[in-house]
């Protein structure tokens, strides 16, 4: 699939939301698209494994990590495992850490920064619902569309 996001801020901008340009790349995939899975946590990881050990069936997790840069949400072995199930990308509100080996996974990853620091596990957080990162309210179902230029959210399927 090829599309550009600038290309579809042009075509639906009345439809469309733009995420605030404050992620970095980090995956082996610049581009990525797909519906969206949602988790809000913080500092705690447990969820994100659970979630990309289901069947991700092409889809993008975005994760409301709460802009938390004091721990990591994903290293290697979930982008690992996000592969093995099938997700194009994660989009985290918060840090990845063992960045060298997720830029060589065929997988989106944009988050906030790198931190070394590995998450806790205690289990909490929820899943699937209605979240907002940068001011743009993101809902399970709609569609991620991300590339070098941006990340932008539509409810419906674009391209």
């Amino acid at each position: 699939m090829t599309f550009a996001t600038t290309d579809l801020c042009d075509e639906f901008e009345q439809e469309i939301s733009v995420l605030d340009p404050i992620f970095q790349s980090f995956g082996g995939q610049t581009r990525f698209s797909g519906r969206v899975a949602t988790l809000k946590l913080f500092e705690d990881n447990s969820l994100v494994r659970e979630l990309l050990g289901e069947d991700g069936q092409g889809r993008v997790l975005v994760v409301d990590g709460g802009g938390s840069r004091r721990c990591a949400l994903v290293g290697d072995m979930l982008g690992e495992l996000a592969v093995k199930n099938g997700w194009t990308g994660l989009v985290i509100d918060g840090c990845v850490r063992d960045s060298a080996a997720l830029a060589r996974l065929p997988l989106g990853v944009r988050a906030l920064a790198a931190y070394p620091r590995k998450s806790v596990k205690l289990g909490t957080g929820q899943k699937q619902l209605d979240i907002r990162i940068t001011g743009c309210a993101i809902t399970p179902g709609h569609w991620l569309y991300a590339d070098a230029d941006g990340i932008v959210v539509s409810p419906r399927q674009l391209v």
